[in-house]
């Protein structure tokens, strides 16, 4: 069973916690992180690129020149797709990309991604999470007392307004609760920031 130290805001050990291993100790099963995030990608795709096909394109059906006898290539109209400005052939039009993974697999990926944090050591456990006031600058502060630099994503089980406010405006960090937590996020950012309440949520909520 894996344990993982729980630390204060000036990274000093004030405890430990045993992880569920059949959530935080996952081994193999890499494939299922690139099935969810290639669906995650796909259903942010906005899917309205357009282009005109032949009879779309404005253009007249005159023959630009005589058949014969001119010695250049025969063109029937102007609105070819041989033609600058003519139209596209088997180009894209606007369309749905999303699908959907099921939910086990989708769930089995978050499992897979948290154990990968967890063996790199970049799964960090706090005894608390917050911020006086609605300052980019105390959310700064505290990354600096726990040693953090890189991308940070904090994973908690509300998200209190003011620390919503703080790190909105700063790059590379994120907030996210439990509940919405995805495979995308968990993979991009450096380091995962969560307080103990969180992380028996994460193991309630996928040991279902």
């Amino acid at each position: 069973m894996p344990t993982v130290d729980v630390i204060d805001i000036n990274r000093q050990k004030v405890g430990e916690v045993e992880l569920k291993p059949e959530v935080f100790a996952v081994e193999g099963k890499e494939h299922l992180l690139q099935e969810v995030v290639r669906m995650q990608l796909a259903n942010r795709r906005k899917g309205t690129a357009s282009t005109k096909t032949i009879s779309e394109v404005s253009g007249s059906n005159v023959k630009p020149w005589r058949q014969k006898g001119t010695g250049r290539a025969r063109a029937g109209h102007r609105r070819s797709p041989l033609w600058r400005g003519g139209g596209i052939v088997f180009g894209p039009k606007p369309r749905d990309y999303a699908y959907v993974v099921p939910k086990k697999v989708r769930r089995a990926a978050l499992r897979v991604a948290l154990s990968s944090k967890v063996r790199a050591s970049q799964f960090l456990v706090v005894d608390r999470v917050a911020v006086e006031r609605p300052k980019t600058r105390e959310v700064v502060a505290l990354l600096k007392h726990l040693g953090i630099s890189g991308k940070v994503l904090f994973l908690l089980p509300e998200i209190d307004p003011n620390f919503a406010l703080a790190v909105r405006n700063l790059p590379g960090a994120k907030a996210l609760k439990v509940e919405a937590m995805n495979v995308y996020d968990l993979l991009y950012y450096d380091q995962i920031i969560s307080p103990l309440e969180a992380v028996s949520q994460i193991e309630e909520v996928l040991s279902r």
